[in-house]
Parts: C-alpha cells; sequence; structure tokens
C-alpha cells in the first residue's frame, strides 16, 4: 500500500502540513509506505493545453507530457493506491500550486470519448484536507461545500477510487498575532480553538488516513 500527500501550503510545518502529517500518520499505522511532496519547493505551471494526452495512439494517454518538476510527482501518484491532498483556502479556493497540480494529474486522465469518463486504468482513492482561516458558520454563508469541495471530489473520483474530505476552520494563522496588522480577529479565540479544536482536526485526519489505507 503506497501512499503520497501532496501539500498545497507555501507552509511546511504549519496547519495544512501538520495535518497531512497526521493523516501519514495512520496510514503508517496500518502498515502503508507513505511519502510527502512539498507543491511550493518545485518549479512548474498548470495545463498548458498542448493535448499531448489526447492524441490517438499516444503514448502520453493519462499521463502530462510536459517534462518540468511535477512530472516525476504525478508520475508517483499514479503509481499509488492512495492520494492525500492539504491546501488552505485562499481568496476561497485552493492554493494556485494545488489547482496546477489538479489541472496536469486530471485532464490527462479525463476521456473525450463517449461512454468513458476517464483513460485511467488503476483504481486511486483520495482525500482532500482544506485548512482555513474563517469560522465554520461562514463556511455554509460562502458555499465552499457546494463551490470547492464537493466539485473536487467529484474531480478525484476520476481515478477509480473513493474520495473524501475534511474541512478545518477558524485556524490559527500567525505564530505572534501581536506582530501583523489584524485587529479584526479576536486573538484569545484564535488560541482557544487551536488549543481545543486542532487537536480534534488532527484526529480527523489521522482517522481519514487509516480509512484509505485500508480501503
Amino acid at each position: 500500500m503506497k501512499v503520497i500527500a501532496v501539500n498545497g501550503s507555501p507552509r511546511k510545518t504549519w496547519n495544512t502540513a501538520s495535518l497531512l502529517h497526521k493523516a501519514l500518520e495512520g496510514a503508517e499505522s496500518v502498515g502503508a509506505q507513505t511519502e510527502i511532496v512539498h507543491l511550493y519547493d518545485l518549479n512548474f505551471k498548470g495545463c498548458i493545453s498542448c493535448f499531448a494526452c489526447k492524441r490517438k495512439n499516444a503514448k502520453n494517454a493519462g499521463h502530462c507530457a510536459v517534462q518540468d518538476d511535477l512530472k516525476i510527482v504525478l508520475e508517483k501518484v499514479l503509481a499509488a493506491d492512495v492520494l492525500l491532498i492539504g491546501s488552505p483556502i485562499y481568496f476561497g479556493n485552493v492554493t494556485a500550486e494545488i489547482r496546477a497540480f489538479l489541472e496536469r494529474l486530471l485532464f490527462s486522465n479525463l476521456s473525450y470519448n463517449e461512454g468513458h469518463r476517464s483513460v485511467f486504468q488503476g483504481k486511486l482513492a483520495s482525500g482532500f484536507i482544506y485548512t482555513m482561516n474563517v469560522p465554520e458558520e461562514i463556511l455554509q454563508q460562502v458555499k465552499y461545500e457546494e463551490n470547492v469541495f464537493q466539485p473536487n471530489k467529484n474531480m478525484l473520483q476520476l481515478l477509480g477510487g473513493s474520495s473524501e474530505f475534511m474541512i478545518s476552520a477558524d485556524t490559527y494563522q500567525f505564530d505572534d498575532y501581536s506582530k501583523y496588522e489584524a485587529s479584526m480577529f479576536d486573538v484569545k479565540h484564535k488560541a482557544q480553538v487551536k488549543a481545543e479544536r486542532f487537536p480534534i482536526d488532527c484526529q480527523k485526519a489521522f482517522d481519514m488516513g487509516v480509512r484509505l489505507a485500508r480501503s
């Protein structure tokens, strides 16, 4: 069982990365081999619309043909059993790096032929971890689940496996709020959420790792 995590946050030790590591710990607890990739370490772009993956009898069918730092990551993902993705929400959506990653991964496996949704021959389960500064009660107002979370889940199911997601809201954004212009936030409330709620989210991420690795 191979599980690969893709961190779409520029931070390697903060909320998103921490939850991904917890999910990997869960997968490891049931015997999975794990790896994490930090997208911000790589030099790559989104889909360039070359359509090499759509040419008839193409050797690149199901595989992005662009040769850059993401190429080897995409090949590892397609060879894995479970894909874990983590992204903070920036301006109402995933980070640009995650969007570019998803374009490159999914478009090359999307079928343009009638009667076929995907050209992917394997079965890749997936879990998406979202972190965000806004509190949970705001999520329904801005329709994140309808506009972001569920569409990403549906797209990931092109890869033949089950997909799920979890949300960590109202996150502690700075190491020291006194250093930043951020008077709209209640620092005591943020600290309380970090102390009381984030450990619960870590357990949810661990359980996700276990569940997907067992699937």
